[in-house]
């Protein structure tokens, strides 16, 4: 498997997926073998539950570049070091494996796999060489992730890994959907879905004066209501639409609060928001990455979580809450993964969907849960059951090892 990110280096969504599931596969019995991102402070090789990790050493190939690719990039991520790091990581991946692992250890791999453009060179490197099947994971495209904009030179690469692969993985079926208007192969693609570990977000394994402690910190009493946006503070997550709802959501729960907790280009803008619409005593922020045990503290004190993403394919925050046992507002315009996971009607509902663009909307899903205790308990209810039904991070395993099998029975070597 490659992958640019794995523990102890975390980014993002990614590199909890990648733990999760490949320490899934171990435990169900099979090898393998993780190819990620070093940046120079980490082991080069080492173990990491059951998990063979490489992390091969990188050089700076900056100046190798066309000049049209470089400005290419940097209209996307400003740093073209990154992109460096990013095509050195990949070379440097695939040439350890093939020749190290494969040639001079004498290994041998059934399958290779990669997590979208970062490491998907590496992949159609390896499936050439070795002659074995490639899946290709597709978690978001680079079209997505920015409305519509980007670079063309990661986008031509999503889809030419598309092209290669054996197999398409994607997170879920607005996916799917964005995949085939991407020109992806309709016949590789398949649908699996992510999980959670409902073990570890369990809401009786919470102490509850921590709870209050962490409530209190925030300035949130004990007869008032918190709401939780938790991620990455950038447009496509719809943040800054869930502040503007604030002033619509306090004319019906005047005795709400607001709690925004990630990093992100947008805190600036956030800041400015809160400060235009005078939100301070009612909108907090804590501008910090912050690790599990803590992630799992908010969920237990919020009495809401509001994710209104523009894009969201598959979305893990909303199923961490539920798996609380917390009730959901989610965007689900657009490719929103959201709308497969979280029911917005029906005997098993546990949220609302909503027009993440809209703040009136926004406004209107949270006040549908806070004004109604009894409903919002039911919804948190329901949240927990339907994470345990389809989405721990076993299921997500079995039934992606099911597309892998698929490929590889039929497999026809060169």
């Amino acid at each position: 498997m490659l992958v640019w990110e794995f523990p102890p280096r975390l980014v993002g969504g990614l590199g909890t997926y990648a733990q999760e599931i490949s320490t899934q596969f171990v435990h169900m019995g099979h090898d393998v073998t993780i190819f990620t991102l070093n940046e120079g402070s980490l082991p080069t090789r080492d173990v990491w539950s059951g998990v063979d990790v490489h992390r091969p050493l990188l050089v700076n190939i900056i100046e190798a570049f066309p000049q049209l690719m470089v400005e290419d990039i940097k209209k996307r991520y400003h740093n073209v070091d990154f992109l460096s790091h990013i095509l050195c990581y990949n070379i440097s991946s695939s040439l350890s494996l093939v020749n190290d692992l494969v040639k001079r250890e004498q290994r041998h791999f059934d399958i290779v796999v990669s997590h979208d453009w970062l490491s998907v060179i590496g992949g159609m490197i390896c499936r050439r060489e070795l002659d074995i099947p490639l899946i290709f994971h597709v978690h978001s495209t680079e079209r997505g992730r920015n409305l519509g904009g980007g670079s063309q030179y990661i986008a031509e690469l999503e889809h030419q890994g598309g092209l290669t692969a054996d197999r398409v993985v994607t997170v879920s079926n607005p996916m799917r959907d964005e995949l085939l208007s991407l020109g992806f192969p309709e016949g590789k693609i398949r649908v699996c879905y992510n999980g959670v570990d409902p073990k570890k977000y369990d809401p009786t394994s919470v102490n509850s004066e921590d709870v209050r402690k962490l409530r209190g910190s925030y300035g949130v009493d004990d007869d008032e209501k918190m709401i939780l946006f938790m991620g990455r503070l950038t447009t496509v997550k719809g943040v800054d639409r869930l502040v503007m709802a604030m002033p619509i959501i306090l004319r019906k729960i005047p005795k709400a609060k607001l709690v925004i907790v990630g990093v992100g280009e947008m805190q600036r803008h956030l800041s400015g928001l809160i400060s235009t619409y005078k939100l301070q005593n009612m909108v907090k922020t804590k501008f910090e990455w912050i690790d599990e045990k803590q992630r799992i503290l908010h969920y237990a004190a919020c009495d809401l979580c509001v994710i209104p993403s523009l894009y969201e394919p598959f979305g893990i925050v909303p199923l961490e809450a539920m798996s609380m046992g917390k009730p959901v507002v989610v965007g689900a315009r657009g490719v929103s993964g959201m709308r497969d996971t979280v029911m917005h009607m029906g005997p098993n509902q546990c949220g609302y969907h909503v027009n993440g663009d809209d703040p009136e909307d926004i406004a209107w899903g949270a006040v549908n849960v806070l004004s109604d205790d009894a409903h919002a308990k039911m919804l948190g209810e329901s949240g927990r059951k339907r994470i345990l039904e389809y989405y721990t991070w076993e299921v997500a395993a079995r039934n992606t090892l099911r597309v892998y099998e698929e490929v590889l029975n039929s497999h026809k070597p060169r």
